[in-house]
């Protein structure tokens, strides 16, 4: 286990190296720069401008400047907000996409392993076919059109909750369950399946025929094995969780990180731009190791030797 940690962690700095390269390429193919707009700059300022920020450079200087930048962990000073480092700029904004990313995931995960495992204990049931129904309604809502419904209704509507921005608990109601609710689908509906297949399997039998009782076959048998489906997916989503969702950030006016990154795409902010995507990169990695060390807690036939 401890080589097979070993190894994951030493490809996670190459890997993002090279999304980080492929992302610097793409931004250097585009066209437009982050000083254009509709009136063009006299030839003079324009050559100042790209001497001052070392745009005059051959494109491979250019390179292996930024590369060995990305390497320090040093993204330099954004080229729209004068004055601020990226990685300040990282930090200020992370803490509200992780706030909101982690307890949506934490509603998602409480509510769709309950409806999972329910669904799958009753299955045929009424409460089988009404929460695969919700859950199927809620993968068919894109996050965009369910928020201002919930706006429309909670907040417009019966003045129950705020509408938008960043202030107590009862701000954070809306845009969690919108970030939430389709997670909490996909999980109900992962877990459900993981469920009907690992307690009709061998060892569940097994562990009937030996006396257990079925709480007892449940709980220490069929739950571990059928999360794995679950752990799959969960772990990919928390880093996209916690990195931000772009749409509710927007809708419910949360200055997050996913609403950073994509003002730094339009502002063609090269270094900000760069840093939350080697930052993005990194941490859906390292989840993803994690989610591959889940396994052989979850599953002792799982061996990484």
């Amino acid at each position: 286990m401890l080589g097979f940690i070993l190894r994951r962690l030493l490809i996670i700095i190459p890997m993002a190296l090279l999304v980080v390269s492929v992302t610097w390429a793409l931004i250097r193919i585009a066209p437009g720069s982050f000083y254009s707009n509709e009136k063009t700059l006299p030839p003079a300022i324009e050559a100042n401008i790209k001497r001052k920020y070392g745009l005059d450079k051959p494109w491979y200087q250019q390179y292996f400047l930024m590369i060995s930048n990305v390497v320090r962990g040093d993204f330099g000073d954004s080229l729209k907000y004068q004055g601020e480092s990226v990685n300040d700029i990282i930090k200020r904004h992370l803490p509200y996409s992780a706030t909101i990313g982690a307890l949506a995931y934490l509603v998602a995960l409480m509510v769709g392993l309950s409806a999972g495992i329910v669904a799958s204990i009753r299955q045929n049931s009424g409460f089988d076919y009404g929460s695969m129904a919700t859950a199927m309604l809620g993968l068919s809502v894109p996050n965009f059109v369910l928020g201002p419904i919930l706006v429309l209704v909670f907040a417009l509507g019966v003045y129950w909750l705020p509408p938008a921005r960043w202030g107590g608990m009862s701000n954070l109601i809306l845009p969690v369950l919108t970030l939430a609710a389709i997670y909490m689908a996909y999980i109900a509906r992962l877990t459900r399946a993981g469920m009907l297949e690992v307690m009709r399997s061998d060892y569940i039998r097994t562990a009937r025929a030996k006396g257990l009782s079925e709480t007892s076959v449940l709980l220490r048998h069929g739950i571990r094995g059928g999360l794995i489906p679950v752990v799959s997916y969960t772990g990919p989503a928390l880093a996209g969780l916690l990195a931000g969702t772009v749409v509710v950030e927007k809708v419910f006016a949360i200055p997050g990180l996913g609403n950073i990154f994509i003002q730094s795409v339009l502002n063609r902010d090269e270094p900000l731009t760069l840093g939350i995507v080697a930052f993005l990169s990194i941490l859906i990695m390292v989840f993803n190791l994690i989610v591959d060390i889940s396994y052989g807690i979850l599953d002792p036939r799982i061996r990484y030797d």
